[in-house]
């Protein structure tokens, strides 16, 4: 029983490929669509970058935070 459902399997994913194939031999420009955040007009037109856009955004703004300036100004919250 589970090598049929094994075949079967098998046997969809190899349609499912080979229509993919099919699909971009056919198409004009043949190639797979494009969907990658970056690369829609309606998300930049909204601001939305892909993660990796953000993250080099975040980097380029990014300040070190001194923590001996930090324990300085704030009272010690040692019990006395």
């Amino acid at each position: 029983m589970l090598l049929v459902v094994f075949i079967l399997v098998f046997i969809l994913l190899g349609i499912a490929l080979i229509g993919l194939g099919i699909t971009i031999l056919v198409k004009k420009n043949g190639k797979f669509p494009d969907t990658h955040i970056g690369k829609n007009k309606a998300m930049k037109e909204r601001g939305i970058h892909c993660a990796n856009t953000t993250d080099r955004l975040e980097r380029q703004n990014y300040r070190p935070v001194d923590i001996q300036s930090i324990s300085k100004d704030t009272p010690d919250s040692s019990p006395q």
